[in-house]
């Protein structure tokens, strides 16, 4: 044990580094020193007190220059203001003392008046996605809760899907109705971007008790800086991977990754990275794919992943959704038209899909699927003849059939807030509604 001892404390770098900041511009900081990496976290000793401490994050370097970008306002800080390096990137706390904890982006609770829970162990925020090779293929299937989703789009533990919708078509309405019905063990919500009356509202009104008590929250808001927006979505990927690592399932859901890439392109404009397609930089698409692919399956447990996008003016061709959809197992598409006839969730069914689907399904609830798919594409097909009485009962067998399920299977598709149905009820309503036309 001795020898140990003598081997960590060789290893000890007992000199602190420190630099003095030279030039703050916009969101950067310049600094003379200290030696850094990229990403390693840094303390900024403020004029105005000496020992409070600015955190700031090593973001870029320009002639032998460090340039760094503050996790919170830029204030009280001045020329030749101490910078001291820390050595390590940005870790958090996690344990199961955080589940039902509403924590910021540095993992810290976000009522200063609480403290986090003692036991906890240590996380760094960035991690590696696991080798492909290591992951187990996906073959259980999940219940989410959602009628739609578990009979037509049926999902697996350890899938990544995107739900793609414009403003206010039922997004975080949708991630509460999972988060409360799902049969993971444990939820990680990070809210990103979000407006700040939004965040107390979802906690309350979609999540609910039931729902925080297996949720653990992590919130950064849109008024907080962009560095603090991309490390929210980090802590809150950090925190999944440790209860993976421990053999939880686990669901990850982000609201949104839109405004991950937002955040990100404010940093890359701002270190000097020229802007490419719609104004976002190229870091924005190299850290999308190492972000999303840190979810999924290891060798001890699963994270299964919603990731919300938003397309602005409902075009799902955006540069986001359009790299989101590539990188993700299955997209859902929340459609504006739907949600205005009075349908929640706003789920098109045809426009959406699950990729594993046809590998966790049985044969038989995949036969009754893509038979209700087929009475649901038929009649969209024909919707403009039959609505304005142009076509005759008798004409087309598939058709009339059409006809006759409609009403069933839009009432089936539709779901109460609050009402929460299991996979197997689900496929035996489907059942139903198939052999009898009721559900």
């Amino acid at each position: 044990m001795i020898d140990q001892y003598r081997d960590v404390i060789a290893k000890v770098d007992t000199y602190k580094r420190y630099g003095k900041v030279i030039r703050v511009v916009g969101l950067m900081i310049e600094s003379e020193g200290p030696t850094a990496n990229i990403g390693e976290v840094c303390n900024i000793k403020t004029s105005a007190n000496t020992d409070h401490a600015l955190l700031a994050e090593v973001v870029g370097f320009r002639n032998e220059k460090i340039i760094l970008m503050p996790y919170t306002e830029v204030t009280e800080v001045g020329p030749g203001c101490l910078v001291e390096a820390t050595g390590k990137p940005l870790t958090v706390k996690v344990g199961r003392g955080l589940v039902g904890k509403v924590l910021n982006s540095l993992g810290k609770p976000l009522n200063d008046t609480e403290e986090l829970p003692k036991g906890l162990a240590n996380f760094m925020t960035e991690q590696t996605p696991p080798n492909p090779l290591e992951r187990p293929p996906i073959r259980t299937p999940l219940q989410v809760g959602v009628k739609a989703i578990d009979s037509l789009l049926t999902m697996g533990e350890g899938q990544r899907v995107g739900l793609f919708a414009g403003s206010g078509v039922g997004k975080s309405t949708l991630l509460g109705m999972i988060a409360r019905n799902s049969s993971a063990e444990i939820n990680v919500i990070a809210l990103i971007g979000e407006r700040g009356r939004e965040v107390r509202e979802f906690i309350e009104n979609d999540l609910g008790p039931e729902g925080l008590k297996k949720s653990i929250v992590v919130v950064a808001t849109s008024d907080q800086p962009a560095l603090m927006r991309i490390k929210g979505a980090y802590t809150a990927t950090a925190i999944s991977e440790y209860f993976r690592d421990l053999g939880y399932k686990v669901n990850l859901m982000m609201d949104s990754v839109t405004r991950v890439a937002m955040a990100q392109r404010e940093i890359g404009l701002a270190v000097g990275e020229p802007p490419t397609t719609k104004g976002y930089t190229p870091s924005v698409f190299s850290i999308l794919p190492k972000l999303l692919e840190r979810t999924g399956t290891n060798a001890n447990g699963t994270i299964t992943g919603f990731y919300t996008v938003l397309v602005d003016g409902d075009d799902m061709n955006e540069p986001i959704a359009d790299a989101v959809r590539g990188i993700l197992d299955g997209h859902f598409i929340l459609d504006r038209k739907l949600a205005e006839r009075g349908q929640f969730p706003a789920i098109n069914v045809l426009k959406s899909i699950s990729r594993v689907m046809n590998v966790i399904a049985d044969e038989e609830h995949k036969e009754q699927s893509q038979t209700l798919r087929k009475l649901l594409s038929t009649y969209e097909e024909n919707q403009e003849l039959i609505t304005i009485g142009a076509y005759k009962k008798g004409t087309n067998h598939e058709i009339d059939q059409a006809i006759s399920f409609q009403p069933y299977i839009l009432e089936f598709l539709k779901q109460g807030i609050h009402e929460k149905r299991t996979f197997d009820e689900t496929i035996q309503m489907m059942k139903n509604l198939l052999h009898g036309g009721v559900s």
